[in-house]
């Protein structure tokens, strides 16, 4: 069989998964969001952090709720890695310098995960666990709290209650995230990833040379890094490390688990808002976006005009030799469509092309299907702007969802919208301007500027892949990155719940002849053209002088 039919079986195959859990995933999250009943566990939780269950919060009160939850985050974080040297199970490392400590912060409590270290020479077992692994559950529930708290905008009326913001964080996690690691990490470790509290070992390589290979609980941080969308490998070569991903049937399973939540949540959001042919709507324009994703980086890999790809059938540079092209190509495409950035290949090594096709992913704000949680309000506020411009079209008030999307509403779309872009922009200009910041690219022309351009691209998206061929462990780049993902996660958050709270203090509107079936084809299409247009009318000239300017 060839590689080519390999590959189309094996995306095809990842397609029909993700129609299977649509309708049953999406069914139970939209009762995890709406259950009136809470655990006993879940009282206690409440009880310990002297939060009323059944009291709710106006936006404000939200947002601020997230913004303090996620500074004491990044505070124990910082402190955890800074103190590694005195914990138990360190490995003898030495605690991570302050800079480093910092960026590493900021990243896991963003949902980022980028990483300028190699996990296994730098973090201990505990802080791997109990540091790291808890910000992937946290991160990915906050993420998943917001647009839960967007979809109750559309829905309330006259109200500034959004719901409790502790109450979605506790039930995210206990109730969706958690059971799905247990289960999924047993599978994992049937499938031969590494579990355990082990220091590592010395072995003998084939040309006679010494390495020590650290072992560590792998399996149980691999499954949320996956699920919740994070990315950060315990090893340096991440999902392309055997340890992480040991086979072709768990490199599968890692791209099903990256998509399964952002491709289930548009249903939820069809159930919240008593129309599942608005989660429908939803679901396939993220999947436009994703399909065509997919099959344009396996075409530029597998058939790109270079001398020695042509001889060999595909640009296999930077690829695991265990998945081949068309698996790597596929996880590259899945992992900067949503928030995750772990990697299985090297996307420096990719095509010109082809490599300005992940880079293009998260351009579009990641939303097909997207982060967990953000990807689905991504694209609600790119479908709120949708609205508005057929509005202007045809002359008359924009509607959403029953709701009217006026100027205070475009206010708070457009901010969200302006915000990632300004972020990565003068990121990147900025460090393109420095003749000591240029110092730590390894490649320069096109190539160099694309590196330096995926980097902050990849910081203010709070994906966490990179192109490397780019010394990002450096002061400039550990605090300036840093502040990029920081700005880059929580202002679209609030002003996310900032539309949330416009939209659930107005009064319904009826809908009427003139009003844009939003449930439609032609809404479908208008939605993916915006985003497409949009990113085109943004991004353009910077992608024309690295990537496009190189594979040209």
């Amino acid at each position: 069989m060839s590689s080519t039919t390999t590959g189309l079986i094996f995306i095809v195959s990842l397609l029909v998964a993700l129609v299977a859990v649509y309708r049953p995933f999406g069914d139970y999250m939209y009762r995890v969001f709406t259950s009136a009943r809470h655990w006993r566990v879940e009282r206690g939780m409440y009880r310990l952090v002297g939060v009323d269950p059944d009291g709710e919060q106006s936006w404000g009160v939200y947002a601020r709720s997230v913004l303090a939850f996620s500074a004491v985050s990044v505070l124990f974080l910082y402190g955890f890695q800074r103190l590694q040297n005195h914990l138990w199970l360190s490995l003898g490392f030495p605690s991570v310098e302050p800079g480093q400590a910092w960026n590493t912060a900021v990243s896991f409590v963003t949902n980022t995960n980028w990483q300028s270290y190699s996990g296994e020479s730098t973090m201990g077992h505990l802080v791997q666990m109990a540091g790291l692994a808890v910000q992937n559950f946290v991160s990915a529930a906050v993420g998943i709290g917001v647009a839960v708290a967007l979809v109750r905008g559309f829905t309330r009326s006259r109200t500034d209650q959004l719901g409790n913001f502790w109450v979605d964080l506790v039930r995210i996690c206990l109730r969706i995230l958690l059971p799905v690691a247990v289960v999924g990490a047993v599978v994992f470790i049937a499938g031969g990833m590494v579990q355990n509290l082990s220091a590592g070992q010395d072995v003998h390589t084939l040309a006679g040379a010494a390495q020590h290979i650290t072992g560590g609980p792998v399996a149980s941080q691999e499954i949320i890094k996956e699920f919740g969308t994070n990315g950060g490998g315990f090893y340096n070569a991440n999902s392309a490390h055997p340890f992480e991903n040991p086979t072709s049937w768990t490199n599968w399973l890692q791209i099903f688990l990256i998509l399964a939540v952002g491709f289930s949540l548009p249903r939820a959001f069809g159930r919240v808002v008593r129309d599942n042919r608005q989660g429908v709507a939803i679901a396939v324009v993220m999947a436009v976006l994703a399909i065509g994703s997919v099959l344009t980086v396996n075409a530029l890999e597998v058939a790109h005009h270079g001398t020695v790809p042509q001889a060999v059938g595909a640009a296999t540079e930077g690829t695991e030799t265990r998945f081949g092209v068309p698996q790597s190509a596929t996880f590259a495409s899945a992992t900067t469509l949503t928030s995750t950035g772990a990697v299985d290949s090297f996307h420096d090594s990719y095509t010109a092309l082809g490599g300005a096709v992940p880079l293009a992913n998260m351009m579009l704000g990641e939303v097909a299907p997207g982060g967990t949680g953000s990807g689905l309000y991504g694209i609600l506020v790119l479908a709120v702007i949708t609205v508005f411009v057929a509005g202007l079209m045809v002359g008359r008030t924009p509607e959403y969802l029953g709701k009217k999307i006026s100027a205070r509403e475009v206010k708070f779309a457009s901010l969200y919208f302006l915000t990632t872009p300004t972020l990565v922009l003068v990121g990147a200009a900025a460090a393109m301007s420095s003749a000591s910041t240029r110092a730590s690219m390894l490649n320069t022309g096109p190539h160099g500027l694309s590196e330096v351009l995926y980097a902050y691209t990849s910081a203010g998206n709070n994906n966490g892949s990179a192109f490397a061929g780019l010394g990002v462990n450096t002061p400039w780049y550990n605090t300036t990155l840093g502040l990029v993902m920081l700005l880059g996660r929580f202002l679209p958050i609030v002003f996310v719940l900032g539309l949330a709270g416009s939209l659930a203090r107005q009064n319904p509107t009826p809908a009427s002849a003139g009003t844009l079936g939003t449930h439609q084809p032609l809404f479908v299409g208008m939605v993916v053209g915006v985003v497409l247009i949009l990113i085109a009318l943004t991004y353009l000239p910077a992608l024309a002088l690295g990537p496009l300017a190189e594979g040209l």
